[in-house]
């Protein structure tokens, strides 16, 4: 991905695709799908997340979706490598597929908070789905810009890690727990990877691009951006504090007087 598409000064339309357009089955089936296997997650609530079961049930799913995507996006490119040069107009059916597939979990997750959760969280969460679903849809509809939205899903590699430290969390998992340690470093490694570096080439590229992209694709993608950059400094920031500065200041109370607690805090 270290080079850029080379733009000419006028926009890139694609009007050679012959073939038919699968998308919006795939969009169709996928949601249908993950409806399906939320239900299922249901029936295999373990006894400690009872009480959250909702909860594990909206974030196992998110963790499959995780796993799958992530998975295919790193074949997409696999397959086609050509596809990071350009993300425009280079497109392959896996490529597509994989699109289709992520706006249908998008569309199923978007319907899943409004009719269950209303908190802060969750709005923000639907509101960063409607944005991606909105901007992926010009790669579903269009087949432009599939190596675009192929590159913003690497993101969900580190939704694994995301998603797992939510799942132990639900499960009491000690923040002291070995694994629980383990799969925080991975988590912010890989944050720092596949979202704060990962989003920043994407806003370069953008930006670079300006020119072939047409004005309206052009606004919606550098809106979703601006909407996931901003979530993204702000999860950060509570992933720090929860998962390492909080665990430090617990590690230097431990060997002090309650009164130097106090008196730190």
């Amino acid at each position: 991905m270290a080079s850029e598409t080379k733009s000419p000064n006028a926009e890139i339309w694609r009007d050679d695709i012959r073939e038919p357009n699968h998308g919006y089955h795939i969009v169709a089936v996928s949601a249908v799908m993950f409806f399906i296997f939320s239900r299922i997650i249901l029936f295999c609530v373990p006894q400690v997340a009872q009480k959250s079961s909702w909860k594990w049930k909206n974030i196992m799913v998110s963790f499959v979706h995780s796993i799958i995507s992530s998975v295919w996006a790193v074949a997409c490119f696999y397959e086609r490598p050509d596809m990071a040069e350009d993300l425009i107009t280079v497109f392959t059916v896996l490529s597509h597929s994989l699109t289709s597939f992520s706006v249908g979990y998008f569309v199923y997750d978007l319907f899943d908070l409004m009719s269950t959760r209303s908190s802060r969280q969750s709005i923000e969460l639907m509101g960063h789905h409607v944005v991606i679903i909105t901007c992926f849809m010009v790669a579903v509809c269009w087949r432009h810009y599939v190596g675009y939205a192929v590159v913003a899903l690497l993101v969900e590699i580190n939704s694994v890690f995301l998603h797992f430290r939510q799942l132990l969390q639900i499960c009491g998992v000690s923040k002291f727990n070995r694994w629980y340690r383990l799969n925080s470093l991975i988590n912010l490694a890989t944050f720092i990877v596949f979202r704060i570096l990962l989003l920043s080439w994407m806003t370069r590229w953008i930006v670079i691009n300006r020119d072939a992209v047409p004005l309206v694709f052009y606004s919606l993608g550098s809106v979703g951006l601006a909407v996931m950059v901003a979530m993204n400094i702000t999860l950060f920031y509570r992933l720090l504090r929860s998962d390492f500065i909080s665990l430090k200041d617990t590690d230097d109370c431990s060997g002090a007087t309650p009164a130097a607690c106090k008196k730190s805090e």
